[in-house]
């Protein structure tokens, strides 16, 4: 009776147990925000225990733990505004019930979808800690003392600037960390850093600038400024339209030094503030919770526009979609009551719903 190798028999169950859990621990830290808000997020002991952290994130948590609780806040930030911004895509960042892949395994495969949660995960850390040091929360960062002196619009530099280098510098250390552990020859840690630092330039080209005048009776005769970070809804919006526009590239090397180019010859290479994706998206048709996919089945969607992003012929698929006849109970009749309030009647109202077909 012939023999088979071992190697034969457990070679292709390596490749699958590696194509499953190597891609998406540069992630996994996501699942801070599934723990209880009692539960510690530094110190050597509870660090250990953080399931979704690699070693080298381990080591960063036990070495500069204070900062920890920036980093499960933007756990938090990541999901929501994730949610927020793919609320009428098929692909809605629904999240898995359990488990430390927050997003399954669509985050695997280097779709533009995991280039945007690389983007969004960086610069939610570069803010959740730039956000703790202005506060005061941090004992080894404060306001960014550096912006100071006269600008060139004649107004002096002055008050509590967002200290947006020190949370760039941690997130480099913090998110990038699973990618260098890796080595920068293959394609799928090259992608991530570069999304990575896409992210962060979101937030580094948007910075915003608030002044305060000063003067007798209010006037400006000297005005005082400083720098603060956008809103992170702002710089989500950004980060869409970076993936909506992202480059398709593929491993190649310029001489000895491993590179990311278009797929597509004709198309330019990507800017660093580019999202770069290496695989095609699935369609995100039918459901399949392992990976994160929750399928278009019943979802609602808008049946009047064909162009809009949460039209009907967009986000269903095959079997289109229906419409339907439903009640709901909306505000009505809001008047003023001074004051300060607005009181409303409930008014019942029969409007037309559309789902997509299962």
């Amino acid at each position: 009776m012939p023999t088979v190798s071992p190697v034969s028999l457990t070679a292709p169950l390596l490749l699958l147990l590696l194509w499953a859990t190597h891609p998406a621990m540069a992630t996994n830290w996501l699942s801070l925000a599934r723990l209880p808000r009692s539960r510690p997020v530094s110190g050597a002991a509870p660090c250990a225990r953080l399931r979704g952290l690699t070693p080298g994130q381990v080591g960063v948590c036990r070495a500069r733990g204070e900062v920890m609780e920036s980093v499960r806040k933007a756990a938090e930030m990541v999901i929501e505004e994730c949610q927020h911004q793919f609320r009428n895509r098929r692909w809605n960042c629904s999240t898995t019930p359990r488990g430390i892949n927050v997003f399954g395994r669509v985050m695997n495969q280097g779709t533009r979808e995991a280039a945007f949660v690389h983007a969004l995960s960086s610069v939610a850390v570069a803010v959740a800690v730039t956000r703790a040091c202005t506060r005061g929360e941090l004992e080894r960062c404060g306001c960014d003392r550096k912006v100071k002196g006269v600008s060139p619009e004649g107004f002096e530099w002055s008050g509590c600037s967002d200290n947006l280098s020190y949370g760039v510098a941690f997130s480099q250390t913090f998110v990038d960390e699973p990618e260098r552990a890796k080595g920068l020859s293959a394609g799928r840690p090259l992608m991530n850093l570069h999304n990575n630092e896409a992210g962060r330039k979101a937030i580094l080209h948007n910075m915003q600038v608030e002044c305060k005048c000063h003067g007798v009776s209010g006037s400006c005769e000297l005005k005082t400024c400083w720098k603060v970070m956008p809103p992170f809804r702002r710089v989500g919006v950004v980060l869409k339209e970076r993936f909506d526009g992202a480059t398709e590239v593929r491993l190649t090397r310029i001489g000895s030094r491993p590179a990311l180019l278009p797929r597509d010859p004709h198309v330019k290479p990507p800017a660093a503030r580019d999202l770069v994706y290496l695989a095609p998206s699935p369609d995100f048709c039918h459901l399949d919770p392992e990976n994160g996919i929750p399928g278009t089945a019943g979802r609602r969607c808008n049946g009047t526009s064909r162009l809009a992003p949460d039209g009907c012929e967009l986000v269903c698929c095959g079997p289109g979609y229906r419409a339907g006849r439903a009640e709901v109970v909306q505000r009505c009749s809001c008047k003023f009551s001074w004051c300060c309030s607005v009181r409303c009647q409930q008014c019942k109202n029969t409007v037309t719903i559309h789902t997509c077909r299962v």
